[in-house]
């Protein structure tokens, strides 16, 4: 990078303004901004108490504040207490971290690709990683991770699909949007078809239950030891994308225009590539593949606070966790005592919404 792009955020602020409608003033993003984590605390302590049996939101916090302070419960609450804090709260809060991430990877994926239809899971990594968890659990390998062996498998398979679609795509400009894309594409259908080819050999049954897990995701695996490792990933990969705000500004104006305002797009794009798939990849590892929510979010989004990478990816995050920790709570809910595929209730959400974007918001999908 040869100088800093300061013309990015009238870029951003151009395209804003060809919006058939006005986004949000700086001051009431700002404020958007610090109401979205109070909004998502209070979804998690409601998310917390509500299941198959429900607990007032009053004891809820009660219980929760007694595990983070060290506080005292009568022996009858035992078990309540052991509902709430190891059950219920790791999973809220894994489905609360992986809605952040898809929301806040998705908008780095559309811009890094320049195409609004993109999505964290176009470039095969999903499927890569469905590859590795259903080896892992067909053929025992990787045991000496133990219980998380399926998640190290899928985590696996997801760093190897994206090293072959970045081997694959590479050319001598580097990684150009569209080659990423069809190439992820194309691993894509070529992973989905050795995953077939694993279930039609298995012995049993088993293969099928676990690719519908790792294809249509679900938080019913959370606990506390899976939960560190893929929040302190989310986290700084947030911080190091919302650090390139001004460059995707840039990026998604095209390569060319990037050039001249001293970007070197191939370079940055392939350090964005490695941190959108590490992030996916972790994700995937404990939830498997959800969709719609690195597709839909970060239009939605860009609805109200405008185009500018900086205001999307502050305030991203909360509104994706938000989405899923509600999902997920639908998910696990609706037809108790069995469980939804939380990939389920995002396509049923996600599809009306994507369609009334498109036609809505027709410059985002190519032109009127």
């Amino acid at each position: 990078m040869r100088s800093s792009p300061r013309l990015a955020p009238s870029s951003a602020e151009a395209s804003a303004e060809s919006e058939p409608r006005r986004r949000l003033s700086p001051a009431a993003t700002v404020a958007l901004a610090a109401g979205l984590p109070i909004a998502l605390t209070v979804s998690v302590v409601a998310a917390v108490g509500i299941g198959s049996a429900v607990i007032p939101p009053a004891e809820t916090a009660r219980y929760l504040w007694a595990a983070l302070t060290g506080g005292s419960i009568t022996a009858d609450e035992v078990t309540t207490y052991q509902i709430i804090w190891q059950v219920r709260t790791p999973r809220v809060l894994l489905a609360a971290t992986v809605g952040a991430g898809l929301s806040v990877v998705g908008v780095a994926v559309q811009a890094m690709v320049r195409n609004a239809l993109a999505d964290p899971f176009v470039l095969g990594v999903s499927s890569g990683a469905s590859v590795g968890a259903v080896s892992v659990s067909l053929f025992g390998a990787l045991t000496a991770f133990g219980v998380y062996a399926v998640s190290a498998g899928a985590f696996l398979g997801a760093l190897l699909a994206s090293a072959l679609v970045y081997a694959a795509a590479r050319g001598r400009a580097g990684l150009t949007p569209l080659r990423l894309v069809l190439t992820g594409v194309a691993m894509s259908f070529a992973l989905q078809a050795v995953m077939s080819v694993i279930i039609y050999l298995a012995p049993d049954g088993e293969a099928t239950s676990m690719v519908l897990y790792w294809t249509m995701g679900s938080f019913g695996a959370a606990t506390w030891g899976s939960l560190p490792v893929v929040a302190a990933t989310v986290l700084i990969g947030t911080v190091l994308l919302r650090r390139h705000g001004r460059t995707l500004d840039v990026m998604a104006l095209g390569d060319e225009v990037s050039a001249s305002l001293g970007v070197d797009s191939a370079r940055i794009r392939t350090r964005l590539f490695v941190l959108t798939s590490l992030l996916t990849g972790a994700m995937v590892a404990v939830s498997g593949a959800i969709g719609f929510v690195g597709l839909v979010m970060p239009h939605l989004i860009r609805l109200v606070v405008g185009a500018g990478h900086t205001r999307v990816l502050t305030v991203a995050p909360a509104v994706g966790a938000i989405f899923m920790v509600w999902v997920d709570l639908l998910a696990r809910t609706l037809v108790a005592p069995r469980e939804l595929p939380v990939g389920v209730i995002t396509a049923l959400v996600g599809v009306p919404v994507f369609i009334v974007l498109m036609r809505r918001r027709g410059y985002l999908f190519g032109g009127r």
